[in-house]
């Protein structure tokens, strides 16, 4: 099964996606990566790491994209988060300063995958929701914020289940089938 947990910062989306995991046979793909100097990045890195199980094989390397293409053991895959992701992926194709779209090829190439995703096994993918909040100050914030909503919404197609997450209490918005 596709699931799509959304929810703000600190609201408990990953927690409650680690919840879903229900066999130690995972494949934690962590989007992730410390900046320099930035000890507070590095610390909620560090706080995510100590709540998976030992047993949880971690994935920190390769791209999205590439572990949802490759045939990984894995019974269930657990993908935190979208948001680092899409960070990552303006920043490796500097496009910061296109025009929105630029990234659309990239992001289909992630829906395909998550199309695709074998139905006899899980994936669950966690997504910051960044659209209720005010209006970014500057370009790449609003950038993101559009792209972000852009992509949430096509993973959200693709899935077949989606939950909201606020103050560490879920709320089904598309219910499996």
């Amino acid at each position: 099964m596709r699931t799509l947990i959304l929810g703000g910062a600190r609201s408990g989306k990953s927690a409650f996606a680690e919840q879903l995991v229900i066999t130690t046979d995972c494949l934690y793909v962590a989007t992730a990566r410390p900046w320099s100097n930035d000890a507070d990045f590095a610390e909620r890195i560090h706080q995510h790491q100590n709540r998976r199980p030992p047993a949880w094989r971690t994935e920190d390397q390769k791209d999205v994209i590439e572990v949802l293409h490759a045939t990984t053991p894995e019974a269930t895959i657990l993908v935190d988060d979208l948001g680092t992701w899409v960070t990552h992926t303006i920043d490796a194709h500097h496009a910061w300063d296109c025009p929105r779209g630029t990234m659309a090829a990239h992001y289909a190439d992630l829906v395909k995958g998550i199309a695709a995703f074998p139905p006899h096994r899980d994936l669950i993918i966690v997504s910051p929701e960044v659209g209720m909040g005010i209006i970014p100050e500057h370009r790449a914030g609003r950038l993101f914020r559009d792209e972000l909503g852009f992509l949430n919404a096509q993973v959200a197609q693709a899935c077949d289940q989606v939950f909201f997450v606020v103050a560490g209490l879920p709320l089904q918005l598309k219910p499996s089938r």
